[in-house]
């Protein structure tokens, strides 16, 4: 990707997709300097690492309504910890670049002067770390029955390292509808012994969710989201993120 002028942010919050409300989206993150400067540093300044974090911050065109609109959604996960995930000003196609963390949502300001658009702005602050990825399942593609998505060759898995993931639950439809969303791995791009590395609760409603692997190294390469669904007429819009960090 080359320079760009940004046009396509795609930011997805817990289970609200923020792009039609969204006008500005800014991704930060940082590590803590901790000065360790002593008698032996030859007069310069030393530091060291310390604590790594990130934040998300937008603002953009208010609504309300229902659980996928801004201000619903901005309320009820206000003070609660749950998924971001922000595009690199692309489509959320699967192979795009991500950026996902698990994030406390921190603040919800609303209103502005008589005869202003009705604005919204939030921020989140990270509580895991934050992932560069790339998203898994595009988010306006609607899934009716049980299926599995397109493999991503991330890499395989050192020790120490984890995978991460995220799901986006943006729409559900029918009579008692249940998504059980997976993360799978292989040796290869065929998948004809998938392992199941990572097994999300059962979604029911719109909704986000993130997790990660122990710890413990997977020599596979590739990976791919799979999804069961169940119910009457069920239908899901849904995205989802992996990334190895």
């Amino acid at each position: 990707m080359g320079k760009t002028v940004l046009t396509n942010v795609r930011c997805f919050a817990v289970g609200v997709d923020l792009t039609g409300v969204s006008n500005k989206i800014e991704l930060s993150s940082e590590v803590e300097t901790k000065e360790t400067t002593n008698y032996g540093s030859g007069g310069y300044k030393e530091v060291v690492g310390g604590l790594a974090s990130a934040e998300i911050s937008g603002e953009g065109q208010w609504e309300a309504g229902d659980l996928t609109k801004v201000d619903d959604a901005s309320w009820a996960q206000l003070g609660g910890v749950g998924p971001w995930s922000v595009s690199a000003n692309n489509a959320a196609a699967v192979g795009d670049l991500a950026y996902f963390t698990q994030a406390l949502r921190c603040n919800h300001k609303i209103g502005d002067a008589v005869g202003e658009v009705a604005p919204w702005t939030a921020s989140a602050k990270s509580s895991w770390p934050l992932v560069r990825g790339q998203f898994a399942h595009p988010p306006g593609t609607a899934r009716t029955a049980t299926g599995t998505g397109t493999g991503l060759n991330l890499g395989a898995v050192a020790a120490g390292k984890r995978l991460y993931a995220s799901l986006h639950v943006l729409s559900v439809a029918g009579t008692t509808p249940s998504l059980t969303a997976r993360v799978e791995s292989s040796a290869d791009n065929t998948f004809a012994a998938p392992t199941t590395r990572l097994t999300f609760t059962a979604a029911t409603a719109v909704s986000g969710q993130a997790l990660r692997t122990d710890g413990t190294a997977v020599t596979d390469t590739w990976w791919r989201v799979a999804w069961t669904i169940t119910g009457t007429t069920p239908s899901f819009l849904f995205t989802a993120a992996l990334g190895i960090q």
